[in-house]
């Protein structure tokens, strides 16, 4: 789980999509679809060579390191947003999360149906994000309030996601998957729509916004469905 992100908390903008809204939209699925090509090959790479060998003794290492970088990343893309530089700082952080991701894929492919529990995990992301992405654009109900309630929410996860590293409860760690998938599916709702009604005018940023939450959708439906249907390792 890993998601910390700055947000606006203002208005949305007008619930009538304009010609530049749509603009913003479509430049945003476009490198949505883009940023998944290096989070492949990150995911390939990792696994092919063992990245989460560095960190397999020291988890609290693994989460601090993740975040030094994220933070950088982060910052380097809000920085640079409104030009090129911006796309390019995307693509790598997506293939460094590719890497992060390694670790719980290796996981899941030491499972006699690892292969069909990634497969399920990756449909079920891309389902949850269509069928939200449908209702956000026909929905009159209005999202984009939810964002302090949402960014609270997501402290006291990662509070507790940080506590469960030294008390290694599986138990805990299933409540907080359950709670990430809910979680992160809201987010995307709130964050597709504040696209769709011109709350968000950039499509880096909003393109780096919706990413995380599907990034964290997966590894956490990943997560449930190798604790509930996964098979003897191999």
């Amino acid at each position: 789980m890993a998601d910390l992100r700055s947000y606006d908390f203002g208005k949305a903008g007008s619930a009538a999509p304009s010609v530049e809204t749509n603009r913003v939209l479509r430049n945003t699925y476009y490198l949505l679809s883009l940023s998944m090509i290096p989070t492949a090959l990150g995911a390939w790479a990792g696994v092919e060579f063992g990245f989460f060998r560095l960190f397999a003794g020291s988890p609290i290492l693994a989460f601090v390191v993740m975040l030094a970088a994220m933070f950088g990343f982060i910052y380097g893309i809000r920085k640079n947003q409104n030009n090129s530089m911006g796309v390019v700082l995307m693509l790598g952080f997506t293939f460094f999360m590719g890497l992060m991701l390694s670790g719980i894929l290796s996981v899941a492919l030491s499972m006699s149906n690892g292969s069909s529990i990634i497969a399920m995990a990756a449909l079920g992301t891309a389902g949850i994000f269509f069928g939200l992405a449908s209702y956000a654009s026909v929905t009159k109900r209005d999202f984009t309030n939810m964002g302090k309630t949402l960014f609270i929410a997501l402290m006291m996860v990662i509070v507790a996601s940080v506590a469960n590293i030294f008390l290694k409860m599986p138990a805990l760690a299933m409540t907080i998957s359950t709670i990430c998938v809910g979680l992160f599916s809201m987010f995307l709702l709130y964050d597709l729509q504040r696209v769709m009604r011109g709350g968000e005018t950039n499509y880096i940023s909003a393109t780096l916004s919706i990413y995380l939450d599907l990034y964290n959708l997966f590894a956490n439906l990943l997560q449930l469905l190798m604790a509930f249907m996964g098979g003897s390792r191999e």
